[in-house]
């Protein structure tokens, strides 16, 4: 056995170029809010270089005085290596072999607390090394925050998403700064019945401390009782305080983690917390009433705490299904005053897309284009699903997609294979190396399509989707009753046939949108719409002109007037 190991060799391949993906999305929904009692976590790796990639490890056993090499997720620095465990188990994507998924997005927080020098852990390490260390949330929850004390915290503020297949938890970290080693944390159980979301904005404010329900880490060897719902780093609020962002005098049961490490501010709560809203109001009536807040009308207290923020967690309406919670993660504000496709952004084809940057500025007023959910710079995405009524290797399934969500599919990988499909495999191109055997490129070439003519493009896009992502649901169905069956006699068969379902769906869609992409070129290229003509004798497509649409045609008339105007009526 080699005495050095690599958690991140694949870094190398996906990430060397790559920067901080400071733009995701997680929505986490507990078994008591799904139509079918699986605990649900999303993730969107948003970042314009961000190649998107399934990652494989596969489980392993290391000798004595093994070490991993520890490389910055985001750029593929080199930070250094920590020892290696004596076994570590296979991961595919975000997900393991015992259920066990985690996403995150970075808030960033306090900047006087966003470096560390000689830390060797970063968020994604942390994801990747809790993964292959960890059986279930509570025990990744007590490995990452154990890891980060021991070797230093490298990035700024992060929330995560930790689920397994009976709890879903929030994890909230960031580190202590110049001088200073390690992280302050706090982490919450979601409750059962209740859903959850973060996107790039500390969430967790006011918590339960020392008690029944509540530990600090000097307890964490209690962690393991179900009775704890919360527990926090012991020095939390000691280190605010220090910090002066907490009053000396403050009242421990007053001290609000995001409001004091991650302060909302506009740009927090209307190109962050809006993408939460979404989500809630989506599942829960009522929540008009954050909308205004979310717009980045943000109301202070006398330190500085916003005092008109959305909770933590609700409870749905209704019993939330996976195809439904695939459909959250393709928001672009649809219904609201800021939906995308209606303003003059849109352009003449309802497009709810802007390229960057973020904001902009006109006769020195600072203007902003919306974040949304869906976005154009997601390299991947997933929908964990765990459920504790399977075996861990049928239990788990990552639906995942490449690129867009909007125009992307989520197809089925269970948790328990032994290597992913060709198409979605690391090293299969990258960002400055097209290939059309990748996934990712072939999804790429349909979504960019679909951007030139949005309201024609995205429609055919979003039929084919749903007809697959209902068709895999299906198929779902019939493999965790035959992959049941085959573990009670076979359980090295039953991870191949898993292994074999998953690759083959994988492959099949990218082959499938690959002709797909084809078909649409086809017919919209040019600007106009030409389909078969019915009547055989007939060599050429029929061809439809729809032009830019009423209401571009009176926009171009107001602003340029007589300019374009036919003298004498013409023709």
């Amino acid at each position: 056995m080699r005495k050095l190991f690599s958690l991140l060799a694949l870094v190398a391949l996906f990430i060397s170029s790559a920067t901080n993906s400071q733009a995701c999305t997680n929505y986490l929904l507990t078994r008591g809010a799904t139509t079918d009692g699986s605990n649900i976590i999303t993730y969107a790796a948003d970042s314009h270089v961000l190649y998107g990639e399934l990652y494989f490890w596969p489980a392993a056993d290391w000798a004595p005085g093994s070490m991993v090499k520890v490389y910055e997720w985001d750029t593929g620095k080199y930070l250094g290596e920590i020892p290696q465990v004596a076994h570590t188990y296979s991961v595919v994507g975000n997900m393991n072999e015992f259920q066990l998924a985690i996403g995150e997005t970075t808030y960033g927080g306090r900047k006087e607390l966003g470096s560390q020098k000689g830390a060797l852990i970063d968020y994604g390490s942390l994801i990747y090394l809790a993964l292959q260390r960890s059986k279930n949330a509570r025990e990744a929850i007590k490995v990452m925050t154990e890891l980060v004390e021991k070797y230093g915290y490298y990035s700024s503020g992060e929330s995560f998403s930790i689920c397994d297949p009976n709890e879903i938890w929030i994890l909230e970290m960031i580190g202590k700064g110049e001088g200073q080693k390690g992280a302050v944390w706090v982490a919450r159980q979601i409750p059962d019945g209740y859903v959850s979301g973060h996107a790039n904005q500390a969430r967790i404010t006011t918590f339960p401390l020392a008690g029944k329900t509540s530990i600090s880490s000097a307890n964490m060897e209690k962690l393991s009782n179900k009775e704890i719902t919360t527990v926090y780093s012991k020095d939390v609020i000691s280190f605010a305080k220090e910090k002066a962002y907490f009053p000396k005098n403050g009242k421990n049961k007053n001290f609000s983690f995001s409001d004091s490490y991650a302060p909302v501010d506009f740009g927090a709560a209307r190109f962050c917390e809006m993408r939460v809203w979404t989500f809630f109001n989506r599942a829960k009536s009522g929540m008009d009433k954050y909308f205004d807040y979310c717009k980045g009308n943000v109301k202070h207290d006398k330190i500085g705490y916003a005092t008109n923020r959305m909770p933590l967690w609700i409870k749905p309406d209704r019993k939330i299904d996976v195809l439904e919670v695939m459909d959250f993660m393709r928001d672009h504000l649809e219904g609201t005053e800021l939906d995308m496709s209606k303003d003059l952004g849109a352009g003449p084809f309802g497009n709810p897309y802007r390229w960057r940057p973020l904001t902009w500025k006109v006769d020195g007023q600072t203007y902003c284009n919306e974040r949304v959910t869906a976005t154009q710079q997601t390299g991947f995405s997933f929908v964990a699903q765990c459920r504790n009524w399977l075996p861990d290797a049928v239990g788990g399934i990552n639906w995942f997609g490449v690129d867009d969500a909007a125009s992307s599919v989520y197809f089925p990988v269970y948790c328990g294979v032994t290597r992913v499909p060709k198409s979605f495999a690391v090293g299969n191109g990258k960002m400055m190396d097209f290939t059309n055997k990748s996934a990712f490129w072939v999804f790429n070439q349909v979504t960019n399509l679909a951007y030139t003519r949005y309201n024609l493009i995205q429609p055919e896009i979003t039929k084919k989707q749903k007809a697959l992502e209902a068709k895999y649901k299906k198929f779902t169905q019939i493999i965790d009753l035959s992959a049941k069956k085959m573990f009670e006699q076979d359980k090295e068969s039953a991870i191949e046939f898993l292994t074999d379902f998953s690759c083959n769906q994988g492959d099949n869609l990218t082959n499938q949108w690959r002709d797909f992409y084809a078909y649409l070129f086809t017919k919209y290229m040019d600007g106009n719409v030409k389909s078969v003509d019915p009547n055989p004798n007939n060599r050429n497509p029929k061809v439809e002109y729809p032009g830019y649409g009423e209401k571009m045609y009176k926009r171009i008339v107001n602003e340029t007037g007589d300019q374009f105007k036919v003298i004498g009526g013409g023709h």
